[in-house]
């Protein structure tokens, strides 16, 4: 009946969470065997959560660095990186999306930032509006793969599991996601004899790799002053990140201290110098940084607009999250998902079936649902069958956001496919129809994250 009651309510055209939480209402006053109010109980205590303080911090962190010039910055450097070879633009849509995925944690930010500049300078570069609404939405969904991410902050408090350990998992497949979008920007330049959209630069190009080499080599000076000569750590980063804005002052890079962003959160998380979610404030704290002290970018004007809009993004995810608390707790109530859990293990005991048919449903959901709320239906449901099958929950919670991502360029709830639409001033026909190639190796990536699974859980081993 609870089921029966939610299609209702979606075929009517009720939001999802408004659906979700008045299913279980309805639910509970037909039954009568519990009292309303415990529907309110239930979607407070939802999101009475430590680990979710991180959202409204990392949703923050992305509006700040997206509102004071950092993305500019961002899309100048993998513009001197990889400009200059055939596609370039096309590859430095998907470099900057892994840069700026360091920092947003969402697929939406990223396509709404730093798709905004990027489809611009494609089309006046002689690009296909298509060919660069299609680059675009599949590098957004690299913004929750590469930490820090959302959609891992909720699943993580959803499955009770680490999410530093799942900001560490997402790393390698970000990087596989990246070299197999490259390499189909590679195959497009190529069949259509696509040169470099910018002449070489020796000195902007060495810039850059000074920059990059600045990011590798930072965290492992640091690791060898404090693990092997035994320096205090506190003082040693913080002479450290004295030591990062003295050669930006000197040698003016252009995105060095945005691109340590990721490096600082994931350093501190794994070392133990802060929570996710102490990090997401100092991801704040380095955002304000960099937009109010060093760049001196963002004004108090801009900064209050900024909270505003963060305010209004994460009452979304959050009440997203409540009437998806009260909506699992009352599927596990009502023995769905002992019923569910009970045919597909009588239907299968492979764990490798059960992940692909897992693949389908998660890839059919996230046409429908929005990531939050798919996320916390789904977990209650699919991770106790994960589980008893010896999958890893870190692992699934990955091959889970990949899906659900995938789904964000889907009609006919795909958010992503909105927001290019409306940045490129194409219809969402021809948005859908440029996705498509896309999808390949987005597919492409799933199937080896998902069979491979010791690519998700290796630095996860290292650290945790």
């Amino acid at each position: 009946m609870l089921k029966i009651f939610f299609l209702i309510f979606m075929a009517g055209g009720i939001p999802v969470a408004v659906a979700m939480a008045g299913a279980s209402l309805a639910y509970i006053l037909v039954s009568g065997s519990l009292p309303p109010f415990v529907v309110i109980h239930r979607m407070v205590s939802g999101i009475d959560s430590f680990p979710l303080l991180a959202v409204p911090f990392f949703i923050l962190a992305g509006n700040l660095m997206n509102n004071a010039g950092i993305t500019t910055r961002i899309y100048n450097f993998a513009l001197a990186l990889v400009g200059w070879l055939k596609g370039g633009l096309g590859h430095v849509n998907v470099l900057g999306s892994v840069i700026f995925a360091g920092m947003s944690g969402t697929a939406i930010a990223d396509a709404a930032g730093l798709g905004t500049i990027e489809i611009k300078a494609m089309k006046e570069h002689g690009y296909s509006t298509e060919f660069a609404v299609g680059v675009t939405a599949a590098s957004a969904t690299l913004g929750p793969i590469i930490p820090p991410s959302l959609p891992f902050v909720i699943y993580g408090m959803m499955a009770n599991v680490s999410v530093g350990a799942l900001f560490l998992a997402g790393i390698l497949p970000g990087a596989l996601l990246a070299i197999l979008m490259m390499l189909t920007v590679a195959y497009f330049a190529h069949r259509n004899g696509w040169g470099g959209d910018v002449k070489f630069s020796s000195t902007r190009f060495f810039k850059a790799m000074c920059e990059l080499a600045v990011v590798i080599a930072w965290p492992l000076l640091i690791w060898l002053l404090v693990a092997k000569l035994g320096t205090p750590p506190q003082l040693t980063v913080f002479a450290g990140l004295a030591s990062l804005f003295v050669l930006d002052k000197i040698f003016k890079f252009e995105a060095l201290l945005p691109i340590m962003t990721p490096v600082l959160l994931i350093g501190g998380m794994s070392t133990g110098l802060f929570t996710p979610t102490e990090g997401a404030i100092a991801a704040c704290v380095w955002a304000m940084i960099l937009g109010f002290a060093w760049y001196k970018t963002l004004s108090w004007k801009m900064f209050v607009k900024v909270c505003l809009d963060t305010i209004e993004t994460t009452s979304t995810v959050l009440f997203i999250v409540a009437a998806a608390s009260i909506f699992g707790w009352m599927l596990t109530a009502t023995g769905v998902t002992t019923d569910i859990a009970s045919w597909v293990l009588g239907f299968t005991k492979e764990a490798w079936v059960f992940l692909l048919l897992a693949n389908l449903l998660m890839l059919f959901v996230g046409c429908f649902l929005e990531p939050t709320a798919a996320i916390t239906i789904l977990v209650p449901i699919l991770l106790p069958i994960a589980t008893q099958l010896g999958v890893d929950p870190i692992h699934f919670g990955l091959v889970m956001v990949l899906n659900l991502m995938i789904g964000l360029l889907h009609p006919p709830m795909g958010m992503v496919l909105f927001v290019l639409a409306r940045v490129a001033g194409l219809s969402f026909e021809r948005t859908t129809m440029a996705i498509l190639p896309w999808l390949i190796p987005l597919l492409l990536a799933l199937v080896v994250i998902t069979y491979v699974p010791s690519l998700v859980l290796w630095l996860p081993k290292m650290f945790f």
